[in-house]
């Protein structure tokens, strides 16, 4: 048994897209799925399954939430042993305890490409954020105080990239591992 993790993307986010984490881990477990575990409110499932192809999971989870829930809400499955990898690998920069920064995730899901979300989104502003690209997540952390003058804040939730991001911040990313 492998333990997984989906990612569901603009869930319970100010009253729209709703969906109990109650029904949504009973969904889980009608697909087979084991040890089922949600996170917060915000799409978080951790579940355990034979498998590990997460392209089948993935249009699994999306059939099933569209048929119990009826929303198209597009999901990011990994590997919990893959996101451990992506943690062991974040910059030295993203994750610590500054409280005056913000940490970021931002899972690109497939078929997006780094080069696809910097395109669409351009360069960090130098003096209030920062990114690194690994994988298929880019590290993203910013200036508490100024995240309305950076250039990654308004553009991964307005521009057309934006479907195809779910972003969690470091310690929900980190909680997540641990469980």
């Amino acid at each position: 048994m492998k333990r997984q993790i989906a990612f569901l993307r603009g869930i319970n986010v100010s009253g729209k897209n709703k969906i109990s984490m109650a029904e949504l881990k009973d969904g889980f477990e009608k697909l087979g799925f084991q040890e089922v575990k949600t996170y917060l409110n915000s799409g978080n499932v951790i579940f355990s399954s034979d498998g590990e192809d997460v392209r089948s999971f993935t249009n699994q989870i999306e059939t099933m939430i569209k048929n119990q829930f009826g929303l198209d809400i597009p999901v990011f499955v990994i590997l919990k042993e893959e996101l451990e990898d992506i943690l062991c690998n974040a910059p030295d920069w993203w994750g610590d305890e500054n409280k005056e920064i913000y940490d970021n995730l931002i899972f690109m899901m497939p078929p997006a490409t780094f080069a696809e979300v910097f395109n669409q989104i351009g360069e960090p502003k130098e003096e209030l954020e920062k990114i690194r690209d690994y994988k298929e997540v880019v590290f993203w952390s910013f200036s508490r105080k100024n995240y309305q003058k950076t250039n990654w804040w308004s553009k991964t939730a307005s521009t057309n990239i934006s479907k195809k991001l779910t972003i969690r911040t470091a310690n929900t990313v980190k909680k997540i591992v641990g469980m």
